[in-house]
């Protein structure tokens, strides 16, 4: 991805999750985490379709795992980010706080 190109949210958050998990950054894992911590249900196939897209752009590396010890186990495909994919969360991050303190004190961010 070049320096300018954003983040989704849902980009970001599987992201964040990978780091997170480390090296159980699985596509199940990433989705039951940001069952957990972000609140956020999502798809298998929207998990693994957003890891997959993020690897092809350079932000994730991914591996295979040994097959689980039990008959008829399997491996993963476990996640991490790369270099550029951590540069890319920061940029992310960096526009979406210049955003928040341009409207810090707006009127309506104080209606409830």
């Amino acid at each position: 991805m070049a320096p300018h190109d954003g983040l989704t949210e849902l980009e970001q958050l599987v992201m964040l999750s990978a780091i997170r998990l480390g090296d159980d950054a699985y596509a199940a894992e990433v989705r039951r985490d940001l069952g957990r911590a972000a609140d956020r249900k999502v798809s298998a196939a929207t998990v693994h379709v957003t890891l997959v897209r993020l690897e092809r752009n350079g932000l994730l590396d991914s591996w295979e795992t040994n097959p689980e010890p039990v008959r008829g186990g399997r491996s993963r495909r476990c996640f991490r980010p790369t270099r550029e994919g951590v540069e890319a969360l920061r940029r992310s991050r960096a526009v979406m706080d210049r955003m928040w303190d341009r409207v810090r004190g707006h009127p309506r961010l104080r209606e409830a």
